[in-house]
């Protein structure tokens, strides 16, 4: 049993101590080259964030998301209930390519894209650092007694923190609710929107409890994705990983000394300065292996290489690599399992490009109208219907008539004879329909109706007519 590898690391985590208790993660503050790469894509992607539900093309929001009214926007195009199997394929595109950048490159996207990261570790992590100080400090002023230097930081950090996390509570009902309703909101005044405050105070308490307690624990306890990738890694995938085979070699891992002459000694290029493990966000040691904690935010890559620049020895000893290429030397192949994903992708995509391009702007449903039967009128036969026109468009149409198409007969609308319907609205009403029977030769026709804005054809619908049985 003594050659088994110590697997005691997995029975806890980094965030929990012995008792059971919350144990803070004080992580250094990380810097190198792929940290500089991260602070520019995570710049790039909140202005994107922020942007997003106020930038308008053709009218309409780049991104909504309005659940109670169940209207989508996703790169301006507007989603309706109607449309709500367009949005579902959307979602399972968006899945599945997930899914294969983590088959191939593991949980890359924790790190580089997920917004709970890039909010943590680059905005408020990055003003802890700035009021706090780095590592060490940290450590010590959490030690410290509540003394005048403790209540100005923490107060002056507890505030900032209150202020972004209402700020992006904001962000997130624009999201929500629109951009144009949340302005119009602000223009009137809490006052007329007491329920909308109180749901924006939720929001901010929310956020304000996830960044400045919960932190980390969202990625390891509450974040599903980090038990997913324990079924979607295999020895193929490229994660951020420990080259267990050079830093321990046969010796193992041992502190560095300047005067003896490591690769004589059999000793590993590990010289166990544990700094990969101060560097981590989540707290733990990467040296363990794959982890479920691990969000491959790469900052132990560039800890590790400038300790080994500092005592003369390769980078990449933490690295982007696959189990295969640290213990075989396999070069990165695109596996059957991977080829299967991306034909599965692909298929996907094709699949939602045409539901987008047979998308409808106006969607016109006309029924017969339950439990009412035909009616003779002299030498005509009527039906009663009720009709719904939903116009997605950003455009009002203020003339809107219906034309049978593939058969001669009248179409009364009861009230206005010219109906209206507004930019990104709906309306409802009733219909008759009469035809001659002696045009009838079934009990049940099926109708072609297009629907006309004043002389230009928008829509085409179908519905049934019934008449009379057996009649010349």
């Amino acid at each position: 049993m003594s050659n088994l590898p110590d697997e005691s690391f997995r029975d806890t985590i980094a965030t929990i101590d012995e008792e059971g208790h919350r144990r803070f993660i004080f992580p250094k503050k990380p810097s190198g080259k792929f940290y500089d790469n991260r602070k520019w894509v995570s710049y790039f992607l909140l202005l994107v964030l922020v942007a997003n539900p106020f930038v308008k093309i053709n009218g309409n929001q780049f991104m909504m998301f309005n659940v109670l009214e169940r209207r989508f926007n996703i790169f301006g195009f507007p989603f309706w209930p109607q449309d709500f199997y367009i949005f579902v394929v959307f979602m399972i595109v968006g899945v599945v390519f997930v899914v294969l950048f983590t088959v191939i490159f593991g949980r890359i996207f924790c790190g580089w894209i997920c917004p709970q990261t890039i909010f943590l570790e680059m905005v408020f992590r990055r003003i802890e650092y700035w009021i706090e100080g780095d590592r060490g400090a940290q450590i010590r002023l959490s030690k410290q007694e509540w003394n005048a230097e403790k209540i100005r930081k923490k107060g002056l950090k507890w505030f900032l923190f209150l202020v972004i996390s209402f700020f992006i509570a904001n962000v997130f009902l624009a999201y929500l609710i629109s951009s144009d309703a949340l302005i119009h909101m602000v223009e009137e005044g809490p006052e007329n929107h007491m329920s909308t405050l109180i749901s924006l105070g939720i929001f901010t308490g929310v956020f304000y409890f996830v960044f400045v307690w919960f932190r980390e624990q969202v990625c390891i306890i509450a974040c599903p994705y980090g038990r997913l990738q324990g079924v979607l890694l295999d020895n193929k995938s490229i994660n951020v990983a420990y080259d267990y085979v050079r830093g321990e070699k046969e010796v193992g891992r041992a502190k560095f000394n300047k005067q003896e002459d490591r690769a004589a000694s059999g000793k590993g290029d590990c010289i166990d300065c544990k700094q990969c493990v101060h560097v981590c966000p989540t707290g733990i040691d990467i040296r363990n292996g794959v982890q479920l904690e691990c969000i491959n935010c790469t900052a132990c890559i560039d800890e590790c290489n400038t300790i080994m620049d500092g005592i003369g020895l390769p980078q990449g000893l933490i690295r982007y690599a696959s189990e295969d290429e640290i213990e075989k030397k396999a070069k990165f192949k695109f596996t059957t399992r991977m080829k299967g994903y991306t034909a599965v992708l692909v298929i996907l995509i094709g699949v939602l490009t045409g539901l987008l391009f047979l998308r409808t702007e106006v969607e016109t449903t006309i029924l017969r109208l339950p439990g009412q039967l035909f009616q003779h009128k002299g030498d005509k036969i009527s039906n009663i219907y009720t009709f719904k026109i939903i116009n997605k468009t950003t455009k009002d149409f203020d003339s809107i008539h219906f034309v049978l198409h593939n058969i001669k007969g009248t179409i009364k609308i009861v009230g206005e004879p010219h109906l209206k319907v507004p930019k990104q609205g709906m309306i409802e009403g009733t219909i008759f329909i009469e035809i001659n029977q002696f045009l009838l030769e079934n009990d049940k026709t099926k109708l072609e109706i297009e629907v006309f804005n004043k002389n230009k054809k928008i829509e085409t619908t179908r519905t049934n007519f019934l008449s009379p049985r057996g009649f010349d």
